[in-house]
This record gives C-alpha cells, structure tokens and sequence, in this order.
C-alpha cells in the first residue's frame, strides 16, 4: 500500500521499519520540527526522522498542520491508501482524517478506552495495573475515542516501570501495525466502536506528578507512581527544606510505632517513610540537591545521631 507515516518519538521507529519490512510504500514522513537540546541547545533531529532519513524516505516537518495549504496539497497529491499515526504529537485535522481511503490508523499505547492521551504507559504502571497493552483504531476527532481494530494484552511485572515497558510496547505494537492494515484492506477487520463510559484518562505527564504525598497516598501507591513516573517527573520529596530525590523504595513491614504521614524513621540503617492508611515506604536509593545518587545506609551516615523522626514533604 502507499502510506504516509506521522510519528516523533522513538517509540514509533519499530512501526515505521516493520512497514518498510513489509513491503509498503512510505511515501512521506510526517514528524515534529528538530528541538534544541541541552545547555548548547543544539537542535536534534527527532528519532523517526533520523529513522526515516537512514531509509532514503522523504521527510517534512510542517510547525502547524491543521491550516496548512502547502502540507494538505502535498498529501492530496500523494493520494495514499492509508496514514499511519504512532505518536505524532499533533492532533490530525478533519481533512486529513478524511483524505485516505482506508482512514488514518493510530497504534496507541493502552487497552482503550482506558488511559486515553498522551502518558498512556506511564498512569497505566502509576496506577498500579498489571495487565495492558496496544491498541490500533481508526482516528476521529476526538480525543483517541475512535473505533477499535485490534487489541493485543501484555502483563506488568511488578517491578517494571515505564521506561522498561515502553521499549516492550513499541517492539509488539509494531507487527499489531502491520496486521492492521493488511486486515482492512482485506476488509477482515470490522471496526468496533468504544464504550465510552469506561474511559479513562492520562494526561501529560507535569512536574508536580512526581511529589510524594505521604498524608493522601500510601506506601503500594507511591511505589507504583514511583515507577510509573521514569525517567520523568520521577518521585521526589523534601527533606530539611531540601529536595530530596527517590531512585529506589519498596513498600515496607509496618513498624509497631504509629507515626504521622511524612514521619522518618531509621532502623537498623533502614529509612522508612510513614504514609497514608498506616502503611510504610522503604527509602532504599536517594539523591539529596546537588549531590549524587546514592543507598538509604550512605545518606543516613549524614544525619545528626538524634535526628530519628525528622519530616519528609
């Protein structure tokens, strides 16, 4: 088929090869302007153009889209069978929603309806699930509410975080991708509409996500969040008026002493974090600001001997 492939981050590249492996004719690639990066701000081109440009593939990087002439007749004069949209980063106007013959097709990252937007991967582990997976529908103009094609399940382990199961998702969302297309064209795929009563949201991911809140969260919640938010926001808290970053924590036996939420105990070299419902976190890995990371036991060695219940949050 002739395609036209939308896609920015790395997470779309292995849709974009295994459609080349295929056989398919990608006629142009669609991705988001390169992006200044780092003290230099030197600008970087984003994964799938790098991707695209090592392919020989033509490549356009329009700033807007939706009321853009010169971009809506380079498509029309393409005329393809399908568009392909992994993680584009824009929302695709009715035009170009209407213009291929087999309708623009979205790999999403979740079991829609559930976790609609754009941090599906990261509220689903945040959240504690332990099964999710890849979606590909027909795009409309809402918010991924379009019809369903096909689904694929995939399990959380326990201690997987976002990071690792991204990595997972792409690579098996690929040939998903690719059954797709071959399944509409052979008209042996009959779109479902979703149920939009079991939505659920998750939207980008801000800075603030990542605050630990001991007084509302408890301990199995604030692990989940912990690895649902890597590598970005991560989990931090403050400690003597500092920031104080958490790497590494697990939910811990609950001591015989009842604590406020917040509260810090130390035991036997042990950093342990009251939380809400009378649970208790295990602070294993830190980082204090402006240190390196490093063990619970290495940060302790730091405090005063007598500071035993001191404060997070």
């Amino acid at each position: 088929m002739k395609l036209v492939f939308c896609g920015t981050p790395r997470f779309a590249v292995p849709t974009l090869e295994a459609l080349l492996a295929a056989g398919h004719e990608i006629s142009l690639v669609v991705t988001q302007p390169d992006k200044p990066v780092g003290r230099a701000q030197e600008l970087v081109a984003p994964p799938v153009k790098q991707t695209a440009l090592a392919a020989g593939l033509p490549v356009t990087q329009p700033e807007k889209i939706r009321n853009n002439a010169e971009f809506r007749a380079q498509l029309e004069a393409i005329a393809p069978d399908a568009i392909v949209v992994v993680a584009y980063g824009r929302i695709i106007p009715l035009w170009m929603l209407s213009l291929p013959r087999l309708g623009c097709i979205n790999l999403h990252a979740s079991l829609l309806p559930k976790y609609r937007g754009a941090a599906p991967i990261q509220w689903a582990v945040a959240m504690g699930e332990t099964v999710t997976g890849n979606t590909t529908m027909l795009l409309e103009e809402g918010l991924d509410t379009g019809p369903i094609l096909l689904q694929q399940e995939l399990a959380i382990a326990p201690e997987q975080t976002a990071a690792d199961l991204f990595d997972v998702l792409a690579r098996e969302g690929a040939p998903l991708a690719v059954e797709t297309l071959a399944g509409l064209d052979a008209g042996a795929i009959t779109p479902r509409p979703q149920d939009h009563e079991l939505a659920t949201l998750a939207p980008i991911l801000q800075r603030e996500d990542g605050r630990m809140d001991f007084s509302t969260r408890t301990a199995t919640e604030l692990v989940n969040r912990g690895r649902g938010f890597q590598p970005w926001p991560g989990a931090f808290t403050a400690f003597a008026g500092k920031k104080l970053i958490v790497h590494r924590m697990s939910v811990a036996a609950t001591p015989e002493q009842i604590a406020e939420p917040g509260t810090m105990l130390v035991r036997d070299k042990r950093m342990l974090a009251a939380c809400a419902q009378r649970t208790w976190l295990e602070l294993e890995e830190v980082q204090p600001e402006g240190k390196k990371r490093m063990t619970a036991a290495d940060f302790l060695r730091g405090l005063h001997p007598a500071q035993d219940a001191p404060r997070l949050g």
